[in-house]
């Protein structure tokens, strides 16, 4: 039994590491936009002045979809079919670990084996981000599809990893657009 729980931890810790790691997507569009109709795209100013992040910040995300758009055959127009628009949510994430290793088979306390086993809280914080990526009808003005990339944020003077990490919520945010719709 040792053994099977010596093996399953490594495990364990790569599943909760790499969930670390990943963007998670929600999508959400208008069942009547004509999404074959979108060639061309153009960024909504209004809405991006408003998103509370730096300048800076804005210009890396604003960069990322700009590659992401154009390679997926789309054009950048003064006159465009769609506005993209952006704005972002953060809040600070604990999260609390308690554990007991008895050497027994199982989890949990036991009030028997005083002295047998070790007892240990682990709590970690980080910073949660959510990315919002809006694209709208430019000639109705509506909003036609929103993407929401939700994942851990990296704090780090590291320039070349903060560009990374936007790239990644951007490419995996927008690999739901357009919206797959099936025919019934």
């Amino acid at each position: 039994m040792k053994a099977i729980k010596l093996a399953i931890a490594p495990v364990l810790a790569l599943l909760f590491f790499s969930s670390c790691t990943s963007v998670r997507v929600l999508s959400d569009y208008d069942r009547e936009a004509n999404f074959e109709a979108y060639k061309t795209y153009a960024f909504y100013k209004t809405g991006i002045d408003k998103a509370q992040i730096s300048d800076i910040d804005k210009k890396r995300i604003l960069k990322a979809i700009d590659v992401e758009m154009s390679s997926r055959g789309f054009v950048k127009s003064k006159n465009p079919d769609i506005l993209i628009s952006i704005f972002t949510k953060e809040r600070e994430r604990v999260d609390i670990y308690n554990s007991y290793w008895g050497g027994q088979f199982g989890w949990g306390w036991n009030p028997y084996y005083w002295g047998h086993g070790m007892y240990g809280n682990n709590v970690s914080t980080r910073t949660e981000g959510s990315l919002y990526i809006d694209l709208i009808d430019a000639k109705n003005k509506e909003l036609v599809w929103q993407g929401r990339g939700i994942g851990t944020l990296y704090n780090t003077s590291n320039i070349e990893k903060k560009e990374q990490r936007i790239r990644e919520f951007v490419s995996q945010i927008l690999e739901a657009y357009p919206p797959k719709i099936s025919s019934k």
